[in-house]
C-alpha cells in the first residue's frame, strides 16, 4: 500500500512538473485540515506522511510561551508544561504532541476540505514553476497555438502552460481562429493572484523589433542597432536603425535584397506598413528622416527642456507631413521623442507678421510714456516690457535691475506708466460707452413698427367705416383701381 500511494504521488508530480516533496507537503496540510473538520476542533493539527508505511501521523502543535503570556490554551503551552514533555524545547518553538490511535478523517466534509487544500497547494506550486521558467524571458518572442477566446481575450497554449493576449494587445488588422499558430512577445509575468499569469502582446513595439531581429542577421550580431520603434498596431510602424560599422547601411540591411527582409516582417504583421528610418545624433536630420516621405524646409528647436520643435513645410507637403488622421507626425514625434509642431510656409508667414504687428504696437505703447526718453524706452523693450500695464505693475527693484536705469529714473518711469495707463483706461471706457450708446440707438430704431401689407378685403370699406383720405398710400391704390372698375361697368351697359 505504501509503495502504491507514494508512486501515485510521484506520478502526480511528474505530470504537473512539480517535485514530489511539494505534493507530499500539500497532502500533509490537507490531512491536517481534514482532521480539524473531523474532530470539530480549533486546535492546530499537523500531519506527517511516512513514505515507508504509507500512513499519516497526526499531532497537535502548541507554541511555547511564558505562563503569563499565554492567551489561547488550544494553540499555546507554557514553558514548564512543554519541558515536561520535551526538555530540549525552548521559548517560541512549536511543540508537537502525537495523537495516539487517531482515526482517519473519512467524512464527506473532511474529504472535501482535504481536496480543496491539495488543489490550492498544487496550483500555487504550478504558478511558482511557471514564474521560475518565464520571469527572465520577458521581451522574448514566444510561439503557441490559439486555444480559445474568452470575452475578446485570446487564450494561447504554450505547451506546459497557457498565456493570454488581451483585447487591447491584439492588432486590429489581424484575425485568428482556434488552432492557428501564433507568435507574440511576452510582456509580463504575474507571480501572485488568480488571473492569467503570462501576458502576451501582438500590438507592442517590441514585437516589430524582435521580428526584425529574426530576419536581419546584422541586428542579431549587433552590427545594426534598432534605436526606437513607434507603432500604430495594424496600420503603420516607424523603425529607427543605426549602424556600428560605417561600411554597413542599416536601412538597406533591414530592407534586404528586393525588400525580402522587410516583406517577411510585413507578412507576419498581416500587411502592416513599415517605414525604416535612418537614425542620426543630429536632431534636425533625425526629424527630417522620421517625417519621410514629406519634404521638410526647416526644422527649428523651440525648447530643449520641454523637447518642443517646429517644422516648416511647403503648402503641397503639409498634408503628407501630417498624414492620415495625423498618423505620420504622431509616429514621428513618438520615434524622435520630441513634440513636433508642423506649419506651412503661409502659416509661418502669417504668424511672423502677427508677431511684428504686436511688437510694433508694444514699441508704440512704451515710447508713448510721457517724459520718457527714447533710449530709456528701448532699454525697457530690451528687458521684455511689451505693455504699459507691465511697466505700471513692475516694482522699483525690477526697473532698477535694468542696465542704465537708476532709482530716480525708475520712479519717473513708474509714474509715467501709471499716468499713461489711466489715460488708456479712460479711452477704453469712452469707447465702450460709445458702443453701448450706438447699440441702444440701433435697438430703439429697430422697435419702430413696420405696417403690414393690406389685403383686398381690407381695401373694401365696411358700413360705418370712414373713407381713407387721398394722401394715404392704400387710398391711392384704391383710387387708381376705382376708375377701371367704373369704366368696365359703363362699357358693359
Amino acid at each position: 500500500m505504501s509503495s502504491e500511494l507514494y508512486h501515485t504521488i510521484e506520478a502526480i508530480g511528474r505530470e504537473k512538473g512539480i517535485d514530489a516533496e511539494v505534493v507530499i507537503e500539500a497532502i500533509e496540510e490537507a490531512y491536517a485540515a481534514a482532521s480539524r473538520k473531523y474532530y470539530h476542533s480549533k486546535e492546530d493539527f499537523g500531519a506527517r506522511f511516512d513514505k515507508q508505511s504509507g500512513k499519516f501521523e497526526l499531532f497537535q502543535k502548541h507554541v511555547v510561551v511564558e505562563e503569563e503570556e499565554m492567551m489561547d490554551p488550544l494553540t499555546e503551552i507554557t514553558i514548564e508544561e512543554a519541558q515536561e514533555k520535551n526538555p530540549a524545547v525552548q521559548l517560541g518553538e512549536v511543540l508537537e504532541t502525537p495523537i495516539a490511535d487517531a482515526e482517519a478523517p473519512q467524512t464527506r466534509i473532511a474529504i472535501q476540505a482535504a481536496k480543496q487544500v491539495i488543489f490550492q497547494k498544487v496550483k500555487e506550486a504550478e504558478r511558482e514553476l511557471v514564474w521560475e521558467e518565464y520571469h527572465e524571458r520577458v521581451g522574448e518572442l514566444l510561439t503557441g497555438q490559439v486555444k480559445r477566446f474568452d470575452r475578446g481575450d485570446m487564450i494561447v497554449d504554450l505547451g506546459r502552460t497557457e498565456a493570454v493576449i488581451s483585447r487591447r494587445e491584439q492588432s486590429r488588422a489581424e484575425h485568428y481562429n482556434p488552432g492557428d499558430r501564433i507568435r507574440a512577445v511576452l510582456i509580463h509575468v504575474e507571480r501572485q493572484g488568480k488571473g492569467p499569469q503570462l501576458l502576451l502582446s501582438r500590438a507592442d513595439e517590441l514585437l516589430v523589433a524582435k521580428l526584425f531581429e529574426m530576419e536581419v542577421p546584422e541586428i542579431y550580431d549587433g552590427t545594426v542597432i534598432i534605436r526606437n520603434v513607434a507603432r500604430d498596431a495594424g496600420e503603420r510602424s516607424k523603425v529607427a536603425v543605426d549602424s556600428t560599422d560605417r561600411d554597413v547601411d542599416p536601412v538597406g540591411a533591414c530592407v534586404g535584397m528586393k525588400g525580402s527582409r522587410v516583406q517577411a516582417v510585413i507578412r507576419e504583421l498581416r500587411g502592416e506598413k513599415i517605414d525604416i528610418v535612418q537614425y542620426s545624433d543630429e536632431q534636425e536630420l533625425y526629424v527630417r528622416n522620421a517625417l519621410n516621405p514629406a519634404m521638410i524646409n526647416r526644422v527649428s528647436i523651440l525648447d530643449y527642456d520641454t523637447r518642443e520643435l517646429e517644422v516648416i513645410v511647403g503648402e503641397d507637403q503639409l498634408s503628407l507631413a501630417i498624414g492620415k488622421r495625423g498618423q505620420n507626425v504622431r509616429l514621428a514625434s513618438k520615434l524622435v521623442e520630441w513634440h513636433i509642431d508642423i506649419k506651412s510656409e503661409a502659416e509661418k508667414k502669417a504668424e511672423v507678421e502677427d508677431e511684428m504687428e504686436q511688437m510694433a504696437y508694444a514699441v508704440e505703447q512704451i515710447r508713448s510714456l510721457p517724459e520718457i526718453e527714447e533710449e530709456v524706452a528701448n532699454r525697457l523693450l530690451d528687458a521684455g516690457f511689451l505693455a504699459v500695464e507691465e511697466v505700471a505693475l513692475a516694482s522699483l527693484e525690477d526697473l532698477m535691475a535694468i542696465d542704465g536705469i537708476n532709482e530716480e529714473q525708475a520712479i519717473d518711469i513708474h509714474d509715467a506708466a501709471e499716468t499713461r495707463l489711466e489715460e488708456l483706461i479712460a479711452e477704453e471706457e469712452a469707447r465702450l460707452e460709445a458702443e453701448e450708446a450706438a447699440a441702444a440707438e440701433a435697438e430703439a430704431a429697430g422697435e419702430t413698427e413696420v405696417p403690414e401689407p393690406s389685403t383686398p378685403e381690407d381695401d373694401e370699406p365696411g358700413e360705418g367705416d370712414e373713407q381713407p383720405e387721398s394722401g394715404d398710400e392704400t387710398a391711392a391704390v384704391s383710387a387708381d383701381s376705382e376708375p377701371d372698375n367704373d369704366g368696365e361697368e359703363e362699357r358693359e351697359s
